[in-house]
C-alpha cells in the first residue's frame, strides 16, 4: 500500500472515531427516542455547544475527506506517487486530528488555520498530479 493509501485510510478510521465522538454525547443528551428515530421533525432540545462542535467538525471531515479522496486515487492510479505527496497525505491526516479538539475547544483561529493545512496539503497532491 501507498503512503498516500495508508494515509487516507487512517483518515476513514478518523472519520469512524469522530462519528464515535460526535454519536455518544448526542445520544445521551438527545435521547435515544429522537436519535433512533426517522428525524422528521427537529429534536425537541439542542445538542450542548461542545456537542454540536464535535457535529460540525464530523461533517467538515467528510466534506475534506471528499477531495482528499480523489487527491490519494488521482496520484496512486498516475503512479506519481513520491515523498513530497506522501508528506502530504500525512499533512492532511495529522492537520485532520488536530482540527477536532481545536474545533471542540473553539480555539480560534487555530481551527481555521489547521484546516487550511489539510486542505492546501490535498491542494498540493492535485497540483503535483498535473506536473
Amino acid at each position: 500500500m501507498t503512503p498516500e493509501l495508508t494515509a487516507l485510510t487512517l483518515a476513514a478510521l478518523l472519520q469512524v472515531v469522530q462519528y464515535i465522538l460526535f454519536a455518544i454525547p448526542a445520544n445521551l443528551e438527545l435521547g435515544p427516542g429522537y436519535t433512533s428515530s426517522a428525524r422528521d421533525r427537529p429534536p425537541s432540545r439542542e445538542l450542548s455547544v461542545k456537542t454540536a462542535r464535535l457535529q460540525r467538525a464530523l461533517n467538515n471531515h467528510f466534506e475534506g475527506l471528499i477531495l482528499f479522496t480523489i487527491a490519494v486515487i488521482v496520484i496512486t492510479f498516475t503512479k506519481i506517487t513520491s515523498p513530497f505527496t506522501a508528506a502530504c497525505a500525512f499533512a492532511y491526516l495529522g492537520a485532520r486530528i488536530a482540527y477536532i479538539p481545536a474545533y471542540y475547544l473553539g480555539l480560534r483561529p487555530w481551527r481555521s488555520l489547521i484546516w487550511a493545512v489539510g486542505f492546501f496539503a490535498t491542494t498540493l497532491m492535485l497540483v503535483a498530479a498535473l506536473l
